[in-house]
């Protein structure tokens, strides 16, 4: 199934399904950049298909011409530009879980937390999600025409899913942004953050029963359980995004997934005492892993090729004395590390330490730290790799130590979870201590020992329900999810993203930190959208 989700992804990126160019970035989300608008592009259901993969493709790929060359959005590297790279750059480089030491302009004002609306890591962010707006809405026009044939419904319920995805981000990063369903050349009204919100889950709500049912979709494509699952964070969010305590149908909406065919990965394949490792790993679509996965990207190293996703996570993560072979890779790109804020948060299962104290192994199989040549702490962010933890959670190999496919080194098999069902689990424990009613503690503490037992290889890690409080479980979805594009949000839940409350090394430029105003708790419009489109209001502070 991923070889042929993967095959279409190559049909979209060759032309072969249509082609497309975004000139500039100086668009709105209701122009959509691409020829798929064109009278009778889809003839049959099979086309339909085939344009459906651009909608995901626009997530995991950057344009028409593999790695480079014809990208979707231009401005900014293309590699670059690419939803997975950017969404660590704005949801984990803005907290403790990481630094990077590449000075590219605006790169390093995203650790600082001194970006501006110019800031061209946040407009390529707004610009890739507006632009997969447009896609959608383009596709879901041009696919109305086929509804007689069951299964382009389900395309069209696939295509609102990933409209609704869109809009959930734009709503954390942004705010309040138009909202755009059907295409048009009119420069469009802003909408509020509430609005938008009730707009995405009234599409997940319909949506819902026209997916198909868990696990009967392609691998790489959604089902209704990605629905369930995206309403439960949608209303863990809700008191942040919108004033409204939504915590009982967070709770409702995360029972549903469990109950679902979805299972935590215990397989541990390649025999080394932790399954965690098989979910980052270049078989992860069929080493067990696939069955946590509700929502990932696919990637491969010969047929979808890209300087984001993955082979950013693994070849930027890689530097000082690592040696990029255990990796699966051709080399490291010096690039981002951890800080000591991270690593802290598994003090409680510290194994051995160095001669001066500081932790180099754990129990946690989940501390997934390169130590060796490496600083505990940072003194020096810019050019000084060895500054900091390295992470080595991700790799290109599979679980008997394989390569990927790419001879070369430079592409990865490795696909991305964006939603899996640790998460899920992690969701529906906060949202039963925030007061969500249809769930108990016990059952969290439950669901988070599955968690643990895995993390640990015993049950040595488990916990009490009597444990199961806000912070600790704040602590827990860092130890588990750190790294795939979730920090941010979490901390604005929790209240400790700005001001003092929680201060990391180098927040706010600081070595020891320092406190943040709160509007940065939203990015910026960019800027060349407010010059074009009168109708928007830029965000406070900026």
């Amino acid at each position: 199934m991923k070889k042929t989700y993967k095959i279409l992804l190559s049909l979209v990126i060759t032309g072969a399904v249509f082609t497309s160019c975004h000139d500039d970035l100086n668009v709105d989300p209701s122009i959509d950049p691409d020829s798929f608008t064109e009278e009778n592009v889809f003839a049959t259901a099979e086309d339909a298909k085939g344009a459906l993969a651009k909608l995901y493709a626009s997530l995991a790929l950057t344009g028409q011409s593999g790695p480079a060359g014809q990208p979707d959005i231009t401005g900014i590297d293309e590699g670059t530009s690419q939803y997975s790279r950017m969404l660590f750059n704005l949801n984990e480089l803005t907290t403790d879980n990481a630094v990077i030491g590449w000075g590219d302009p605006g790169l390093p004002n995203l650790h600082e937390m001194s970006w501006d609306a110019s800031n061209d890591f946040s407009t390529a962010m707004y610009y890739r999600l507006a632009q997969e707006v447009s896609f959608c809405n383009s596709f879901i026009s041009n696919a109305e025409q086929l509804t007689e044939n069951p299964e382009v419904a389900t395309y069209i319920a696939e295509a609102r899913f990933l409209r609704a995805f869109a809009y959930f981000n734009l709503i954390d990063f942004y705010g309040d942004v138009p909202l755009v369903t059907a295409v048009s050349t009119e420069l469009p009204l802003q909408n509020s953050r509430t609005e938008i919100f009730l707009f995405v889950e009234a599409e997940l709500l319909e949506i819902q029963d026209q997916l198909k049912e868990s696990q009967a979709n392609e691998y790489g494509r959604v089902d209704r359980v990605a629905a369930w699952a995206l309403l439960s964070k949608l209303y863990l969010n809700a008191e942040v995004w919108t004033g409204e305590q939504l915590y009982t149908e967070a709770v409702t909406y995360a029972n549903k997934v469990i109950q679902s065919s979805y299972s935590i990965n215990t397989t541990d394949a390649n025999q080394n005492g932790n399954a965690y490792d098989e979910l980052f790993l270049a078989d992860n679509n069929s080493n067990g892993a696939q069955n946590e996965f509700i929502f990932a990207l696919n990637f491969d190293g010969n047929q979808s090729r890209t300087y984001g996703g993955t082979t950013f996570l693994i070849h930027a993560a890689i530097g000082g004395n690592m040696d990029p072979a255990v990796y699966g890779v051709n080399g490291g790109w010096d690039g981002i590390r951890t800080t000591s804020a991270l690593v802290s948060k598994f003090a409680s299962s510290i194994s051995a330490s160095n001669g001066d104290g500081y932790p180099v192994a754990w129990n946690d199989g989940r501390a997934m730290f390169h130590t060796d040549g490496q600083a505990y702490e940072i003194n020096t962010i810019a050019n000084t790799f060895t500054d900091g933890y390295a992470v080595s959670k991700f790799k290109n190999v599979d679980s008997q130590g394989n390569p990927g496919s790419d001879a070369g080194g430079e592409f990865t098999d490795t696909d991305l979870p964006l939603i899996r069902l640790a998460e899920i689990y992690l969701t529906y424990a906060e949202a039963v201590v925030r007061g969500g009613a249809g769930g108990d503690v016990n059952t969290a503490a439950s669901l988070i020992n599955q968690l643990r037992s895995r993390a640990y290889g015993n049950s040595s890690g488990n916990i009490a329900a009597g444990d199961v409080t806000l912070n600790f479980i704040l602590d827990e979805r860092a130890r588990e999810l750190y790294w795939e594009g979730q920090r941010r949000t979490d901390l604005i839940r929790y209240g400790y993203y700005t001001g003092t409350s929680y201060l990391w090394p180098f927040k706010g430029g600081v070595k020891n930190g320092t406190s943040v105003d709160n509007y940065r708790v939203l990015f910026p419009l960019p800027s060349n959208i407010l010059s074009i489109n009168s109708n928007l209001t830029q965000n406070t502070g900026y």
